[in-house]
């Protein structure tokens, strides 16, 4: 069990961290961008570190800044929260790097599931029921549009590396096909 423990996040997600680690009785060091400073994960926290200007980019993206802060904090683990750096596989590398604990997915794994379509060919290699679709490396417009018509729709794009939904478009017939193809990509 880790001692201090740095939340690489904020807002509910860095609280729910923290209150668990209390429970665990596990010390907890908060990060923080200007915009936070009085945030309630602040003041949760057994300590707080100050990491940037208030954009993410200037604070909750910077890498470097948050592993040192769990350096000069003592933390011997870093939880990402969600979002943010949670899904960067360089980040990870940097955190065991440095010698300390990244509490989520190894890089290779993420790195394994980054990719929808890589990811969804391991599922279904590993016997996982997957939903039908196509993932062939032919990707023109009309090859998608006949394997959409195979598949019978409606269907489902998806952009392979898009999150939280982005490039993911609906199509109920075969004539709004193309217009969400090009809304997607």
């Amino acid at each position: 069990m880790f001692r201090t423990l740095l939340i690489a996040n904020r807002g509910e997600i860095a609280c729910r961290i923290i209150a668990t680690c209390r429970r665990l009785g596990v010390a907890t060091v908060a990060v923080y961008s200007d915009a936070d400073a009085t945030a309630r994960h602040v003041a949760l926290a057994d300590r707080a570190i100050r990491i940037g200007g208030p954009a993410p980019a200037d604070s909750y993206l910077r890498g470097e800044a948050i592993i040192a802060a769990a350096l000069e904090a003592g933390a011997e683990a870093i939880h990402p929260g969600y979002g943010f750096l949670s899904e960067n596989p360089e980040f990870v590398d940097q955190v065991t790097a440095a010698g300390l604990t990244f509490v989520g997915p190894s890089a290779a794994a993420i790195r394994a599931m980054g990719l929808k379509d890589a990811a969804k060919a391991l599922m279904a290699d590993a016997g996982v029921p997957v939903v039908p679709g196509y993932h062939g490396a032919d990707q023109e417009d009309d090859r998608l549009a006949e394997a959409a018509a195979a598949i019978g729709y409606p269907v489902l794009i998806k952009a392979v590396a898009g999150g939280g939904g982005k490039g993911m478009r609906r199509v109920e017939r075969p004539g709004e096909f193309a217009a969400a193809l090009a809304s997607a990509r």
